[in-house]
């Protein structure tokens, strides 16, 4: 499987509510930025995915624009991504921007960054 193909792979599990951890390298220096959210290290990130999956639902994730570059043992990506998803409180839906990097590891590709972001600024 090539770099796109796990972006691809990992929007689809977030729809569908699979774990998403296992998309990251399990290493201490890894990063998630979500929207609200930066977490550092691969129990930071697990734990962080593992939460959100457990308090969230009826994910629509609409990639816009991805775009990925891939060399032999890392990759790049960025992308313009609508989606939304519910909460026992309240329903969520944006615009956001992605970005990060992935690096192979044993004939697959794992998220070492993953930046998360909205365009819209308060204030």
């Amino acid at each position: 499987m090539n770099a796109a193909a796990t972006i691809r792979e990992y929007y689809e599990s977030l729809r569908r509510g699979e774990p998403l951890y296992p998309y990251f390298a399990e290493h201490p220096d890894v990063v998630k930025f979500g929207v609200g959210e930066r977490l550092v290290g691969y129990d930071a990130v697990a734990e962080g995915l593992r939460e959100q999956t457990r308090t969230t639902d009826d994910w629509t994730v609409q990639s816009q624009d991805l775009r990925v570059i891939e060399r032999d043992d890392h990759a790049h990506f960025s992308d313009a991504v609508f989606m939304s998803w519910t909460t026992p409180e309240t329903e969520y839906a944006l615009s956001t921007r992605w970005s990060g990097t992935l690096e192979r590891r044993d004939d697959e590709w794992v998220f070492v960054g993953m930046h998360v972001s909205t365009p819209y600024v308060d204030g």
